[in-house]
């Protein structure tokens, strides 16, 4: 592994600890949730950086990429290849938006912890 994916990977980790102790700890859900695809989002750069050597720009970059690259792989179920995009909304929410609508139900973030964990556990499995 690269040292870059292997850094981005650590980070990966890193960000799935923030996410349990916020959501378990203080019950910042939003913060949480936004841990939890940061999570998601740093992996997929470790598998993108491995598999091609470069490094997505956007985070629509590193969906994209990281779609299309574990498209045809069948250790990423149709679930783990959709988190990313379906779980920016987190980010989203905790870093843009204020009054109503502007919190996230932690059963939601458990969701998205859970399927953040599976995806950095099988890109870590993935990744030589």
């Amino acid at each position: 592994m690269t040292p870059e994916a292997a850094e981005h990977l650590d980070k990966a980790r890193d960000y799935l600890a923030k996410a349990r102790a916020l959501i378990d700890v203080l019950h910042y859900a939003d913060e949480a949730g936004r841990a939890a695809y940061l999570a998601g989002f740093h992996a997929a750069q470790a598998f993108i950086i491995e598999r091609t050597g470069k490094m997505a720009k956007t985070h629509e970059g590193v969906h994209s990429q990281f779609n299309r690259l574990a498209r045809g792989d069948s250790r990423f179920d149709l679930e783990l290849r959709r988190f990313l995009s379906r779980t920016y909304d987190l980010k989203a929410t905790a870093d843009y938006l204020a009054g109503p609508g502007s919190t996230v139900p932690a059963e939601r973030v458990e969701t998205a912890l859970t399927s953040a964990t599976r995806l950095v556990e099988c890109i870590a499995g993935a990744l030589p």
